[in-house]
């Protein structure tokens, strides 16, 4: 069996990715793709690399876990999905950008020592990343994440070279959370490893999110009237309804944080444009873009 880890990032996924292979599991399971609710592994996972202490599980305590966590008699391919696997809001600029992520990653995958992983990263502007990750742990209580931290030393590079090296021969993919509306279905292909062609129920609640109501239904009925021709032409077709009839509160993103100039945001963005193209160079990368 091969054990899948999708780490989010936080602030770009929100759990989506896993519901719509939820609402399709029993199609899934047809094909040998396991996708347990996230309430039966999250915190048994957490519990048990914190007793392992980065030690590998033995045989039986691997069994134990599994035992839990699937509820299908045989699997070839597990889903994971969990931000908390690469660490908690609070922490992701703590030391770098994820710089605990690689470490906190071979924790949990010695609990399947035995079992090949693959692991599955969107990655985001920290220009509209760290305003959203900043007003999330504002929220939950804490302090001010940003408020000795240079946004121009964080680099999802960094935190993607620290992954390989702490997780040898495990392959990583990587896509822009900016790009996720034209490549949903290759991301959802791609982390589940469903059959090419394989149909999924409400697998476009990403664009349904993006898109009025109107336009939605144009989209939907464009598309079954026409249905694209490849995966070049989808993207355009999509392209087109959301230069059309997308939603600005949804489309727009504010960026107000105290001290971000325009001129801040623009070198941040040409910052992370090259970041991603370090990250498209580097073994072991499958970088998916648009």
């Amino acid at each position: 069996m091969r054990i899948v880890y999708h780490l989010g990032a936080h602030c770009t996924d929100e759990d989506r990715l896993v519901r719509c292979l939820l609402k399709n599991r029993a199609r899934l399971a047809e094909q040998g793709i396991a996708v347990p609710a996230p309430t039966r592994y999250r915190t048994l996972l957490r519990d048990t690399a914190s007793q392992l202490r980065g030690a590998a599980a033995s045989d039986e305590t691997q069994a134990m876990i599994l035992e839990q966590i699937i509820e299908e008699a045989t699997a070839d391919r597990l889903i994971l999905s969990w931000t908390g696997f690469l660490g908690f809001p609070a922490y992701v600029v703590a030391n770098g950008l994820y710089g605990h992520g690689g470490d906190r990653l071979r924790e949990f995958t010695r609990i399947f020592s035995d079992f090949e992983a693959e692991f599955h990263l969107a990655i985001r502007n920290p220009a509209t990343f760290l305003p959203d990750l900043r007003g999330q742990t504002l929220q939950k209580g804490h302090g001010d994440i940003l408020a000795a931290v240079d946004p121009f030393a964080l680099h999802w590079s960094e935190a993607v070279r620290h992954i390989l090296a702490t997780n040898p021969n495990v392959p990583l993919t990587v896509w822009c959370d900016e790009d996720t509306p034209l490549i949903w279905p290759e991301v959802l292909e791609l982390v589940s490893g469903h059959a090419p062609g394989t149909p999924l129920e409400e697998d476009d609640e990403l664009i349904a999110n993006l898109l009025t109501e109107a336009g939605l239904k144009r989209l939907r009925a464009y598309c079954q009237e026409h249905p694209p021709q490849s995966v070049a032409q989808r993207r355009r077709i999509v392209t087109a309804f959301l230069e059309k009839f997308g939603r600005p509160e949804a489309l727009a993103t504010e960026i107000a944080l105290p001290g971000w100039t325009e001129e801040v945001v623009g070198r941040l963005t040409r910052s992370y444009l090259a970041d991603v193209e370090r990250i498209a160079q580097m073994p072991g990368v499958r970088l998916l873009e648009a």
